[in-house]
């Protein structure tokens, strides 16, 4: 099982962090003991003291494929959930300065938060998927697939190009402006149209 990341798919998010905009999808992987599911608290680890949140949504992908098509990308994932990917701002920063690669910072234990599976079928609209990001129950984040620079579709046939699609694989495919630091004492919760699909306490 892969997890799969995109990031600065949203131009007011890459413009928050001062970033260029791509002119292709920014690609990275997390380790599988990055995932950390049902619901369990985060412990916020010790080589960070700027440890930021990134609300996104997530792709279940359901089949494998390799050079997927446009026309069939709709058929490789079958449901969405609301992630969390966690980012060592500081250590991110400081591995980006120095021209290295910056895994330490999105790739450690527990940095890859998911949520409740929901089926695409289920959703009022597959092409137009809103979700939402709440910490400490105020909303922090607005985020609408409609707003994305690359498409879910374009995301699929991009990463298949360079790795193999295989079932059960997580897509997290950006997030949108209003990322922020968390401490101890706060809760995260993430909804996809208005339905709860995550919570995630920091310890």
């Amino acid at each position: 099982m892969k997890i799969i990341c995109i990031g600065r798919n949203y131009v007011a998010h890459a413009r928050e962090l001062n970033n260029e905009l791509p002119t292709e999808p920014v690609v990275f992987i997390k380790p599988q003991s990055a995932l950390l599911i049902n619901d369990r608290p985060f412990y916020y680890p010790d080589f960070t003291t700027n440890l930021h949140f990134e609300g996104e949504l997530v792709l279940r992908i359901c089949k494998n494929g390799k050079h997927v098509q446009p026309e069939f990308a709709h058929r490789y994932y079958d449901a969405v959930a609301f992630g969390i990917d966690f980012t060592a701002r500081d250590v991110q920063d400081r591995l980006k300065s120095q021209g290295l690669p910056w895994e330490l910072a999105k790739g450690f234990d527990g940095a890859a938060v998911l949520g409740h599976w929901i089926l695409v079928d289920d959703l009022p609209h597959r092409n137009r998927i809103r979700f939402e990001t709440k910490l400490n129950g105020q909303s922090v984040q607005q985020g609408d697939t409609d707003l994305m620079i690359f498409s879910l579709s374009d995301i699929i046939c991009y990463v298949s190009k360079f790795f193999m699609l295989q079932m059960g694989d997580i897509v997290y495919t950006g997030t949108p402006a209003g990322v922020g630091p968390v401490q101890p004492g706060d809760l995260l919760e993430g909804f996809i149209e208005s339905t709860p699909s995550l919570t995630c306490a920091i310890k």
